[in-house]
């Protein structure tokens, strides 16, 4: 058995653990926690319940009041992985942090790998790759996919963004902040606040025992909405005016030759304009491109204020 609290407060390494409905498999993730890391680190085990409707979290107050080691944190609702993650991280105290799934299929032994490759060879953060999966084509295919997409528009080689089990220096997590999708993009976002040194350890994935896999269409699609979003917000929330501003311009610029075009037609010529396309054509572009500037111009105006959310209603912990 771990070291308690009250006997060695200084904590080596804390595991946060997101869940939703999970209620078979804490216990046995929990002793294999144990197993992996009681030898070698003074831990903590954060699980946190996304607003679960089963006996998770009763699962969970036994195991608290078993093992002093292991915290729990309970949502009234769900909000989703990325905040129950961001509220781990919070509630950690390690030098580490490690995530993983609570379906079993992420095996804690490569743990203590992951945080000798942090230690012994300076990495910021190692990742975990599922190179080997037991799982449905329906979520393996699309996630090759999402995975080379992303690695070559955020210039991160990483195989499998998207694996639960990954290891950071504390450093890390206290200068990123998650928030709707944003867990699937942490590498991204350590690499933006200046953590590039992102390693990959290739991880055993095991097979789902009990309940059913969250992964559907609809995360796949939020996950690329995610990262253009991302991606966007990153290179013009402090210049708005550099993107919008731009197009605006530009659409003016091409308005107000048109409609130059169409007056000296109509002056040196006497053109009849009225029942001419190109008008409208003119007039549309000339008001689009002054809206879209304005919309850079009222960005400039309010980029220093940082991206509202909500914090999550915790109903209880222990």
């Amino acid at each position: 058995m771990a070291e308690t609290e009250q006997q060695q407060p200084d904590i080596d390494l804390s595991v946060v653990v997101p869940l939703l409905n999970e209620e078979h498999s804490l216990a046995k993730l929990a002793e294999k926690v144990e197993e992996a890391l009681s030898e070698s680190f003074r831990f903590e085990l954060i699980f946190v319940d996304d607003g679960s409707t089963d006996h998770s979290w009763k699962e969970i107050e036994q195991l608290s009041q078993k093992c002093n080691w292991v915290h729990g944190i309970r949502f009234l609702r769900n909000y989703g992985k990325s905040t129950a993650l961001q509220a781990g991280f919070e509630r950690s105290r390690g030098r580490y942090v490690a995530t993983m799934d609570a379906d079993l299929q992420d095996d804690p032994f490569e743990i203590p790998e992951m945080i000798r490759m942090i230690k012994e060879e300076g990495y910021h953060l190692v990742s975990g790759w599922k190179k080997e999966r037991h799982d449905p084509l329906s979520k393996t295919i699309p996630s090759r996919f999402f995975n080379k997409v992303t690695s070559w528009v955020t210039g991160i080689k990483l195989n499998d963004f998207n694996c639960g089990i990954k290891a950071y220096k504390r450093e890390v997590i206290e200068n990123i902040h998650l928030y709707g999708e944003l867990h699937r993009y942490i590498p991204l976002l350590a690499k933006w606040e200046g953590y590039d040194k992102i390693g990959e350890k290739v991880v055993k994935h095991h097979s789902r025992k009990f309940g059913k896999t969250k992964f559907g269409l609809s995360r796949f699609m939020h996950g690329f909405l995610d990262l253009v979003s991302l991606v966007f917000v990153n290179n013009y929330l402090q210049r708005p005016m550099h993107f919008f501003g731009t197009i605006g311009v530009l659409l003016l610029v091409v308005g107000g030759i048109i409609n130059l075009y169409l007056a000296i037609d109509k002056i040196v010529y006497g053109a009849i304009l009225g029942d001419r396309p190109l008008l409208l054509l003119g007039v549309m572009l000339m008001v689009l491109g002054a809206q879209i500037f304005s919309i850079g111009f009222l960005g400039e105006l309010f980029f220093k204020n940082r991206r509202e959310h909500r914090d999550p209603n915790i109903k209880e912990t222990v």
